[in-house]
């Protein structure tokens, strides 16, 4: 079994290489969009999860997993003639929803901030108002 620091070394030569071969090599028009938000290998080497998005968001995924799963193949043959591995490891792909989710709490944050900005509050004021209740000596 592969140290940490090899398997982080080859899910990051996985990610950049898979990235490269969905941009210039695989010719399905579902997958322009697509890129690879992360690249976790098994200890055994025996399967690579890759977690995909793409700009167009949820309402992508199911035809981009599709067109994953059909490129499969030629993906994989291909990542074996760059990744210099004893056996290339089987591909499954995942819809990765981590950007969606951060967009979300964004949109969340701001609507907190604008409500704050509503009513006159500003975290300057929070932190004055528990100063003045402390004496001299931080007390």
């Amino acid at each position: 079994m592969p140290s940490e620091i090899r398997m982080k070394r080859i899910q990051d030569q996985i990610k950049r290489v898979l990235t490269e071969i969905l941009e210039t090599k695989v010719n399905d028009p579902r997958l322009d969009s697509v890129y690879v938000t992360d690249v976790s290998v098994d200890r055994e080497l025996d399967y690579a999860n890759i977690y995909v998005h793409a700009l167009g968001g949820q309402s992508l995924a199911e035809g981009i997993l599709d067109g994953l799963d059909k490129a499969s193949g030629f993906i994989r043959y291909t990542l074996g003639q760059e990744v210099q591995l004893r056996a290339m490891p089987k591909l499954r792909f995942y819809w990765d929803e981590t950007p969606d989710r951060a967009d979300r709490i964004e949109s969340i944050l701001q609507d907190i901030r604008e409500e704050r900005e509503a009513r006159g509050v500003d975290g300057d004021d929070l932190t004055s108002e528990s100063d003045e209740d402390m004496d001299d000596e931080g007390n």
